[in-house]
């Protein structure tokens, strides 16, 4: 009995806690959930007061002397249109106004063309009305194009159309009620619209603008760790380095219809920041995809990178100098691609890195037909060779990436980069040139000083000192 008591007691201690546990575990995620993306906190405090504002036509009573009941209306279109995005809210917005008045005004048509044939064929009318328009709309719904941006408003469209048209026929105040139902239903759309746009607006666009250019980063991060991915291996014959960090790029496999959904709520979007009206938004869908394309080849090549049974060291070691100046330039290469989109700049930055990575392709094609091909064991040399040919796909890949994202930036306007000033180009300022020349003992270099500089500057104080031309 005692030990059952124990029991007893320890079970009904042990359940508070879990309890308390799952609560503290939840208001967690919750505070994560906000710290991830502070626009969620945001985007609650809109809807509130979004609300809030069409939530007046009950509160004041000559408000809801005039709208009545239909009054919630205003509020239900403020829950069902209101999105995180300025395009998704405008987009809905906009869907649910025109259906809502396009479908009422058809439905009082073919109400009153009904009435006209007398009360046996007035139902016989009605039916035959709704049998086409339904029938008709619900067909243009699989039309890709009109679905992508115009579904939602079809739906609304339907529903409004069978609502008038076939209500009517039993109460003719619906007429009536359909006028202020429109009225509540564009209120109530504006209000949102409004709130999404003028207090702290996520632009679905810029999102998109800046996944795209995150997504040709993640290829390039992966590229430049593939040296140490592939070719730096443990005594057992497995590569050393199989970070998560180079897992990046899985993400852009699936990002597909995450970007033609975001492409077309953008188009929704009025001129904002750097992007004008019909910005080329098909464009990014254009880099997404050979993006993606990239993707799948690099998928292949970590299968290489993660596989159990490897090539031997000595066989990895006669193409690893190639390997790595493709994998390293194509990935400077997508890097420099990646900052061109996120900047909206026009930049030949990548051309060399995709210069040397095909000049380092065609070294790789020589080493494999000198050294690789003369190897005896041909099981061995089969995953090499495998690298070797995604290695030469990456390449095309990345410099379909890089024709794709000139023409984006053409398209989009993007304006000139400026000048890097590198090493090799920069001048000592103002005083003179650094010239290399060539010696017996080995490289000297010849500093010219321009003596009218030295004069200007020296004018106002001590006697110039001239030194036309000084070895070093």
């Amino acid at each position: 009995m005692v030990s059952s008591n124990h029991e007893n007691a320890a079970g009904s201690l042990a359940f508070p806690k879990r309890l308390w546990g799952k609560i503290v575990g939840f208001a967690l995620r919750l505070k994560k959930l906000g710290k991830d993306d502070p626009r969620r906190m945001i985007h609650c405090f809109k809807v509130g007061l979004a609300l809030t504002f069409v939530s007046l036509f009950y509160y004041f009573k000559p408000l809801y002397d005039g709208f009545g009941l239909d009054a919630m209306w205003a509020i239900l279109t403020v829950v069902v249109v209101f999105e995180f995005s300025v395009g998704a809210t405008l987009g809905k917005g906009l869907n649910r106004m025109l259906a809502t008045l396009t479908a009422g005004a058809l439905g009082i048509g073919a109400h009153r063309l009904a009435t006209l044939s007398g009360e046996t064929g007035e139902p016989i009318l009605i039916a035959l009305f709704v049998f086409i328009i339904a029938g008709i709309v619900t067909f243009l719904r699989f039309i890709p194009q009109i679905k992508a941006r115009y579904d939602y408003g079809m739906m609304v469209f339907i529903l409004t159309f069978c609502l008038i048209s076939v209500s009517g026929y039993r109460d003719e105040e619906v007429i009536r009620m359909g006028f202020e139902r429109l009225s509540t239903i564009v209120i109530g759309s504006c209000a949102a619209v409004f709130v999404c746009t003028f207090i702290c607006p996520v632009w679905i666009g810029v999102d998109l603008h800046n996944h795209i250019a995150t997504n040709i980063e993640k290829l390039g991060n992966f590229l430049e760790g593939f040296e140490d991915g592939y070719f730096k291996i443990s005594e057992d014959g497995q590569p050393i380095n199989k970070s998560s960090s180079l897992q990046g790029y899985k993400s852009v496999l699936t990002s597909s219809s995450k970007e033609e959904i975001m492409a077309n709520l953008a188009k929704w979007e009025p001129c904002h920041g750097k992007f004008r009206f019909r910005h080329p938004w098909n464009e990014y869908l254009k880099v997404g995809s050979v993006t993606r394309q990239c993707a799948f080849k690099i998928e292949s090549l970590n299968h290489y990178l993660t596989s159990e049974i490897q090539s031997p060291p000595e066989v990895r070691s006669i193409i690893q100098g190639e390997c790595t100046v493709i994998s390293s330039e194509c990935g400077k290469a997508l890097k420099e691609l990646a900052s061109e989109v996120r900047k909206m700049t026009k930049s030949s930055a990548a051309e060399p890195h995709i210069t040397n990575s095909k000049a380092a392709a065609e070294n790789l094609k020589a080493v494999i037909r000198s050294s690789l091909s003369k190897h005896c064991n041909y099981l061995e040399i089969i995953q090499a060779g495998a690298v070797a040919s995604l290695l030469f796909e990456v390449v095309k890949c990345t410099e379909e990436i890089a024709g794709s994202v000139h023409k984006l930036a053409s398209l989009a306007h993007f304006k000139n980069a400026k000048p890097r000033v590198t090493p090799e180009t920069q001048e000592l300022p103002s005083q003179g040139a650094v010239n290399p020349v060539s010696g017996i003992d080995g490289a000297h270099h010849v500093i010219t000083i321009d003596p009218s500089q030295s004069l200007r500057e020296s004018e106002n104080s001590s006697p110039p000192v001239l030194a036309p031309r000084m070895e070093v």
